[in-house]
């Protein structure tokens, strides 16, 4: 996105893959939930696990060294200006599907044009910029963008999922659908339990296993995801063997349940390996279209009555670090940092919005002493509550207006979360607001999340080291109104849509770190959700016949570079047995 790309033309793999990986075996994965459809580019419907990933290939690949680096999978080559006013690709003659069908310039076209109508509100979103698609030669293709300046935009086609002309109904497309779909990846869809699992086979006959950016991938025959009703339920097929691999977050169980016969006698391991990305936004979001919580004082004593030092030694032994910002765990973020006169600038026209001591860099959560007694924060809290109108009467906080009280709804898909937010509600108790938490099937929460249909919902916001146009699905104001977007909170806010703007047209790393961190700031100043907490590293436990290269990526591991010990292999990794 910014700078040079590590790697030069030539290049013989990634850097965190094994070009000598053995493939073979089976791979199965646990999956909380279920799901109803194949279709992962729609809004409808919960899509299996893996289809994107494994079926569906882009023009470009991405490098997990790089914060944003991509390189030629479908396309072998890619032409745009300085001012990325518009972005060429030339096809590979030998990509096809995985029925034998070519790839083509107006398969790209297709899919354009497709997703740009009828898939996600991401996908709508971001298509939309394209002001001209057309074929400018037997394999060539060029997309010629609005006047916006968005310099990410040759990035996002380049991810964009090509699909098959020859295969899609564009008016049955957002439709929910089980039939296995056909795409170029490496993998095809084996076999199909709805709602229960998904198997993939690795396809013997995928053109792209020679490309320098799949050397040492895709090591697996078959990838299985198996679909469990809970977190418990997925542990203990994990310590069975039935799943192979577990990406940890439970500090009690990480802490505690990992005492298990296979884990005591090697069969297991357990890994905290290092991951170099922002840490992501894991928070409570208000949803403030509801009006229990468009007043920014309510919003603020409910951040004051999150006692994160109780929570974090009494329910998960101290493991977590507080987020104290969107993009915590990184140079982008805001956090300890006075402004620059870059991100001043930029801010200058919004500086109503932007609390001083976030802007000064002084801004910190409070810190309680951890005994649970939180006072300090329940008395700023009800001062704050008391200016917005609300009175503490008998044990509850009334509005002193329509003389209602302040009950509302948390909606909860684990157990794991409703055990962490009934202590919140009993802190919220403390100053007389009920809070009931309602815990939902992974379908009806999916959809509520969808229409924002809910009062307050715990949410994780992943961020990468080169944040871009999904922000402006995260925190835009047209995500606010646009159902299936990722805005949860709806964020309204003429200050965040200029930042976000900003960020997409810097021409280079420090204007693009300047808006980050403004944006970052206005964010924090508007008190849309209750900041959590995050892990310091990348917990993962694994079965030992699982093998992983050496070199782990800026985004932490990547489990297609992984592969599985063919039976005999010695500890220095030779093979034993028949030649």
């Amino acid at each position: 996105m910014h700078g040079e790309p590590l790697e030069t033309k030539g290049f013989a793999h990634f850097s965190y893959a094994n070009p000598e990986a053995p493939k073979g075996g089976r791979a199965t994965f646990a999956v909380q939930g279920s799901f109803d459809s194949l279709n992962p580019l729609i809004v409808k419907g919960v899509s299996a696990e893996g289809v994107r990933e494994y079926i569906y290939e882009s023009l470009l690949a991405r490098a997990y060294d790089e914060p944003f680096s991509l390189y030629g999978l479908i396309a072998e080559s890619v032409e745009t200006p300085a001012d990325r006013s518009f972005v060429e690709f030339t096809l590979r003659p030998e990509a096809k599907f995985s029925d034998g069908t070519p790839i083509t310039v107006e398969d790209a076209i297709f899919s354009h044009v497709l997703l740009r109508d009828h898939g996600r509100p991401n996908h709508r979103s971001y298509y939309k910029k394209v002001a001209k698609v057309e074929q400018t030669g037997p394999r060539k293709v060029k997309f010629t963008f609005d006047a916006s300046g968005d310099r990410e935009m040759p990035l996002i086609i380049g991810l964009m999922p090509i699909l098959p002309r020859h295969l899609i109904d564009p008016e049955r497309f957002a439709k929910t659908t089980l039939v296995p779909p056909i795409g170029s990846g490496p993998y095809t869809v084996a076999e199909v339990d709805p709602g229960k699992s998904i198997a993939f086979r690795r396809d013997p006959a995928y053109w792209g296993r020679d490309l320098p950016v799949n050397r040492g991938l895709y090591n697996f025959d078959e990838i299985h995801f198996d679909y469990y009703r809970d977190a418990g339920s997925m542990f203990e097929a994990f310590k069975s063997g039935l799943v192979r691999l577990r990406n940890e977050d439970d500090p009690t169980r990480w802490t505690e349940g990992y005492t298990f016969p296979a884990m005591r006698d090697g069969r297991v391991i357990k890994e905290a390996l290092p991951v170099e990305t922002p840490a992501g936004m894991s928070a409570l979001a208000f949803n403030t279209r509801r009006p229990i919580f468009a007043d920014q004082r309510v919003r603020q004593a409910l951040i004051k009555l999150f006692d994160f030092e109780w929570v974090n030694r009494t329910l998960y032994h101290g493991q977590y670090a507080r987020t104290e910002s969107y993009f915590a765990r990184s140079d982008l973020s805001s956090h300890a940092r006075p402004a620059d006169p870059a991100e001043r600038a930029l801010l200058l026209p919004y500086t109503g919005e932007v609390k001083p001591e976030i802007m000064d860099g002084r801004f910190a959560f409070p810190v309680s002493d951890g005994t649970g007694e939180n006072r300090e924060g329940r008395r700023e809290a009800l001062r704050l509550l008391e200016n917005a109108g609300y009175r503490l009467t008998g044990g509850k906080l009334i509005n002193a207006t329509t003389g209602e009280p302040f009950v509302f709804e948390i909606l909860a898909v684990t157990r794991a979360q409703e055990r962490f937010l009934l202590t919140y509600a009993r802190a919220l108790k403390q100053v007389g607001i009920e809070a009931r938490i309602r815990q939902v099937d992974s379908t009806q929460y999916q959809r509520r999340k969808q229409t924002y249909d809910f009062d307050m919902i715990q949410y994780f916001w992943p961020v990468s080291l080169s944040p871009g146009n999904e922000q402006s699905f995260r925190w835009g104001s047209e995500a606010a109104v646009t159902e299936g977007a990722l805005n949860y909170p709806g964020v309204k806010s003429a200050g965040v849509d200029a930042m976000i703007d900003a960020l997409l047209k810097a021409e280079d790393r420090p204007g693009f770190v300047a808006a980050v961190r403004a944006l970052d700031r206005l964010l924090l100043s508007g008190d849309y959700v209750i900041p959590l907490f995050h892990l310091p590293h990348q917990w993962v436990a694994h079965w030992s016949d699982l093998k992983r290269p050496e070199t782990t990526p800026l985004y932490g591991y990547q489990v297609d570079t992984w592969w599985l010990e063919p039976p005999g292999s010695t500890a220095d990794g030779s093979i034993r047995g028949k030649p």
